[in-house]
């Protein structure tokens, strides 16, 4: 009984050291100072004051009859520049806007807030309001998708969807991230501004990492120089919740693509099935060489299939 005893005392122990070797690490200074974000901004950013925060935004081409203004929202640990290579060949028949959702890119970030993907949703509807946007198309990407999906179903003044690889069914975050405790929830939050172990995970998700230059890591790397950052990735990290999206499919009330690289290392066959038999009116538009990056590794052609299906998405 003593050995057990000193054994469990000794497991109990080094749970503690440990413990107590993550906390010091997690609130280690990172070296990295946070400036305002406007410091960090460039010529091409826009801001807008949405719910007494800046989001920061982009925009593509001019508004038209014949160019349905199309929003699209990124996925997580990313920013609007996920859509660099997307948008300008977009601008013939859309008018563009991307945007970062609150706590990511140089949008603001609060570190009391709520980002779960419904209140995000409420977020993009009142930015959507800030700008006077009206008939628009809703897009999104990964997590971008799944709070596109909660735009589209919620929003009356959207006529369209597009969803990139879309984060509904499986997020592609392990399922143990509900469960965080403390301090696991500022550990992640550092270790998701690294920028090495950012620049592996996302390369990760690319059929050809090449892609990941120095200088698409100069960009991502803004959000974690920008003015809030730890304090608001941490707060995000301890909100994580599986998706529950799926069942708001039944309520999609506007035409909607489903834009598929096929390749996506997180996504199957029976996903994307799902999908489709959740969106009776939608249309699939698969990219065979593409990994989950779809509008990055595939951006030739899905900007080919968003062009010919404007007439369907802008008739919502």
């Amino acid at each position: 009984m003593k050995i057990l005893r000193r054994l469990g005392l000794g497991f109990v122990g080094l749970l503690a050291f440990l413990w107590l070797g993550m906390t010091i690490y997690a609130y280690w200074p990172s070296g990295i100072e946070e400036v305002p974000a406007r410091e960090l901004a460039s010529a091409e950013d826009k801001f807008v004051a949405v719910d007494g925060m800046e989001m920061r935004y982009r925009e593509f081409g001019t508004p038209g009859p014949n160019r349905p203004t199309l929003v699209l929202i990124h996925g997580f640990g990313n920013s609007l520049q996920s859509f660099r290579l997307l948008a300008p060949q977009l601008t013939d028949d859309y008018h563009v806007i991307t945007v970062d959702l609150p706590g990511f890119g140089l949008s603001a970030k609060p570190a009391v807030f709520n980002y779960d993907n419904e209140n995000q949703a409420k977020t993009m509807g009142d930015f959507i309001r800030a700008l006077g946007l009206e008939r628009v198309i809703i897009g999104g990407h990964s997590l971008g998708g799944a709070i596109a999906l909660r735009v589209a179903v919620t929003e009356p003044e959207v006529r369209g969807l597009v969803l990139m690889n879309p984060g509904i069914i499986n997020s592609g975050v392990p399922w143990i991230a509900q469960y965080y405790f403390f301090p696991l929830q500022r550990l992640s939050a550092k270790q998701m501004g690294d920028r090495d172990f950012r620049e592996a995970m996302i390369k990760g998700s690319f059929m050809n990492p090449d892609m990941i230059t120095d200088e698409v890591m100069d960009d991502l790397q803004l959000a974690v120089r920008s003015e809030g950052y730890l304090a608001s990735a941490t707060t995000m990290m301890g909100q994580y919740e599986e998706p529950d999206e799926e069942p708001l499919l039944a309520d999609v009330r506007v035409p909607t693509l489903i834009v598929w690289g096929e390749k996506d290392r997180r996504k199957t066959p029976e996903e994307l099935a799902r999908l489709e038999a959740g969106l009776p009116d939608s249309r699939t538009l698969k990219v065979p060489d593409s990994g989950h990056y779809v509008q990055e590794e595939g951006a030739d052609q899905v900007a080919e299939g968003m062009a010919a299906a404007k007439g369907y998405l802008s008739s919502g």
